[in-house]
């Protein structure tokens, strides 16, 4: 192969791996566009930042439940995320940016993966399956937003691996990968990830 040949070849070379990168980094590029990033400043669950999700639970009311027939009810799990926006361009300490209406980032969902520490992560074996789920809330250009959401669903109790922690003092302990999905006035598409870790266990009910 000439050196004419061995350069042009190169070249093609270089393009093909850049409408490579282009095609599979599409999310990060479309999120680079926004002049904002979306901070998670807290995740947690009644003021907690580790959830004990009961798997059953004993519940004395309403009717026919009562204290000496309690019934045993599956209830899912809420937590809250506060969520922020950072200018990526502050600008100098002479001359700050602000950031605009335009750079409010409208959450519209989110998504949910469990992972164990041990490395056994097998959904519907050793951990629940992920999930998603629709969240709107608008994180204004200053100041903080904030939304309550589902992290563990009924269904999940239902099934594989938690269904078998009932009535058992197993414990499966957890980390709870939250993504959420938004994006600013502009269409730019952004995104943030938080973690809280959840302990799935048949646990004892308040009195």
């Amino acid at each position: 192969m000439t050196a004419k040949l061995q350069k042009l070849a190169a070249g093609l070379g270089a393009l093909t791996m850049s409408a490579a990168m282009a095609g599979c980094g599409g999310e990060f590029v479309r999120d680079s566009q926004s002049p904002v990033r979306l901070v998670i400043s807290n995740l947690e669950s009644d003021d907690q930042n580790t959830l004990l999700s009961d798997v059953i639970q004993m519940v004395t009311s309403p009717d026919p439940c009562t204290t000496t027939s309690p019934c045993p009810s599956v209830l899912n799990d809420m937590a809250t995320v506060q969520l922020t926006l950072v200018l990526r361009d502050p600008g100098s300490v002479g001359s700050p940016n602000s950031p605009s209406l335009l750079n409010q980032v409208t959450v519209n969902r989110y998504r949910v993966k469990f992972r164990r520490a041990d490395g056994h992560n097998v959904p519907g074996v050793d951990v629940p399956y992920d999930f998603d789920s629709a969240l709107t809330m608008t994180v204004p250009a200053t100041g903080v937003g904030e939304a309550a959401f589902q992290i563990v669903r009924h269904s999940a109790k239902e099934e594989a691996p938690l269904r078998a922690l009932r009535f058992s003092n197993d414990i499966i302990s957890t980390i709870a990968e939250v993504t959420f999905y938004g994006r600013d006035q502009a269409g730019n598409e952004i995104s943030a990830t938080g973690y809280m870790g959840v302990d799935f266990g048949d646990f004892a009910d308040n009195d």
